[in-house]
């Protein structure tokens, strides 16, 4: 069940990294409000998720998910670009990610 926590923090800290830059600054209520709520879900299932998996290897997860999802969202949402180089090196983060979970 740790893992399955583990995951939904990871998605939920993608939600909050996008939530930010719709917040304008915490400027805007519903964005903002929506940002905070993933952040503390996020948290929250990271600290259920610590319970019983390694402190190393679950934040290195949870940021890893975070970290994934939030540059192919920026590709997908903001047009950021999708070089060669940017897209290597986000799947050197997948393969730090399955690397972490084969040996935990």
């Amino acid at each position: 069940m740790a893992w399955i926590y583990l995951l939904f923090a990871g998605l939920f800290e993608i939600g909050w990294a996008i939530g930010l830059k719709y917040t304008h600054g915490f400027s805007r209520l519903v964005p903002t409000v929506l940002t905070v709520s993933s952040m503390v879900v996020s948290l929250g299932l990271l600290g259920l998720a610590l319970k019983t998996l390694p402190l190393g290897t679950a934040y290195a997860l949870w940021t890893g998910i975070g970290t994934i999802g939030t540059a192919i969202l920026g590709i997908i949402l903001f047009g950021e670009p999708a070089t060669a180089l940017r897209l290597a090196c986000i799947g050197l983060i997948v393969a730090g990610i399955v690397g972490l979970k084969l040996v935990s």
